[in-house]
């Protein structure tokens, strides 16, 4: 018996020594952090075992979201080939050599829209450019066509044809309130793909002369130089705008992002591929804010309303006896308090279809039928 009891005890004590030793030199073997030696001495670090793959995300943690939209959110690369116009002197040549043709890059990002391969991103990430290249978070690559424009919304659809495509999911940016968290998802400085988060900082914003057609979801989620084109997403992955500006002093994120809605965004794509552009209404005006005073100078009691100050001769608010001083309301029966919202409504007008216009002119109140025309495409500038 003392025997048993002998060898029980020196078994006892090996196993105890073995534990001791194995805790020491190596602690992970129990599943446990290591040792952290420092000037006054070696502590022992608790690590959290790692997460099983498949398992829940924490609770406030946006993977699921960033799973959902990521896929659909790829890199736009383009190039433009330009040539010195002074190239062809020959005393440029003499001093200067032959520049010749001059090959400039430029970088963005895009959202996949449909399996078809529809893609949309911003105007100026594909302005000018003789070749575009899309490429896909897979790696996959593709020549992309622009099947068409909108400078004044700033907005392309672009096409690429490729098989088995993830496709965005739209949400509704109509619900979307002041401190809703959303994320901004794009290639900023061509560093690869990037989530950054964030909240809506603001709604409507306009007047800022970045576009014709301004309404912007202003937000403080991280937007960058190659974020132009990317997704706004809300916390469901669910595609919220189009990231399109930033305001900056250096060039860098200052907190302060703009992305188009994607109410808005589309129209405007359902507009390119069913049209080859977009067709809105347009009545030729020249609108402006009513203020105190020129409510005065017109003799105008209404506080609200777009001045109207300029009228096209021969245009559509011409032919239906609008009036320089007159003051538009509502546009079919849709109050309008600013000259954006009044864009917008006109806009939005099918042309060929009259429209009753509430007009305020001077004391009397009158309703005014116009039909609007196809609104004309800008006109691009000479390159100098």
């Amino acid at each position: 018996m003392k025997r048993l009891w002998l060898v029980f005890a020196q078994a006892v004590t090996v196993l105890l020594a073995a534990y001791f030793v194995v805790l020491t030199l190596k602690p992970q073997w129990l599943g446990r952090g290591g040792p952290v030696s420092g000037s006054t001495g070696t502590i022992s670090i608790l690590e959290a075992p790692a997460t099983p793959a498949g398992t829940s995300a924490p609770l406030d943690s946006l993977r699921a979201a960033v799973q959902k939209a990521a896929p659909a959110v790829v890199s736009i690369n383009t190039s433009t080939t330009t040539r010195n116009p002074q190239s062809g002197d020959p005393w440029f040549r003499f001093f200067f050599g032959d520049r010749g043709e001059q090959q400039q890059s430029g970088l963005g990002s895009g959202v996949i829209m449909s399996p078809e391969g529809y893609i949309l991103t911003n105007n100026h990430v594909v302005e000018g450019a003789d070749a575009i290249e899309v490429v896909l978070p897979d790696a996959r690559s593709a020549v992309a066509k622009v099947i068409g424009t909108d400078p004044e919304s700033d907005l392309a659809v672009l096409k690429i044809n490729l098989d088995k495509l993830p496709v965005m999911v739209l949400g509704n940016s109509d619900q979307m309130q002041v401190g809703d968290r959303v994320l901004a998802i794009g290639n900023p400085f061509g560093v690869g793909q990037t989530v950054t988060s964030g909240i809506v900082s603001a709604l409507g914003r306009n007047q800022l002369g970045i576009n014709t057609f301004e309404n912007f979801i202003q937000t403080d989620a991280a937007i960058n130089p190659g974020n132009s084109g990317g997704a706004l997403t809300d916390v469901y992955g669910n595609l919220m705008g189009i990231n399109t500006a930033i305001y900056s002093r250096t060039g860098g994120s200052l907190g302060i992002g703009f992305a188009i809605p994607v109410s808005t965004a589309k129209q405007v794509m359902e507009s390119i591929v069913k049209n080859g552009q977009v067709v809105r209404g347009w009545i030729g005006v020249e609108p402006g804010e009513l203020t105190p005073e020129l409510a005065q100078t017109f003799g105008v009691p209404s506080e609200r309303g777009v001045i109207i100050t300029g009228v096209l001769g021969g245009g559509p608010a011409a032919q239906a006896g609008i009036r320089p001083g007159d003051v538009i309301t509502a546009v079919g029966g849709q109050p309008v308090r600013t000259v954006s919202e009044l864009l917008t409504r006109i806009s939005a007008l099918p042309p060929g279809q009259a429209v009753a216009f509430a007009v305020q002119r001077r004391s009397d109140s009158v309703q005014v039928s116009v039909t609007p025309a196809q609104r004309p495409r800008p006109q691009r500038l000479p390159q100098r």
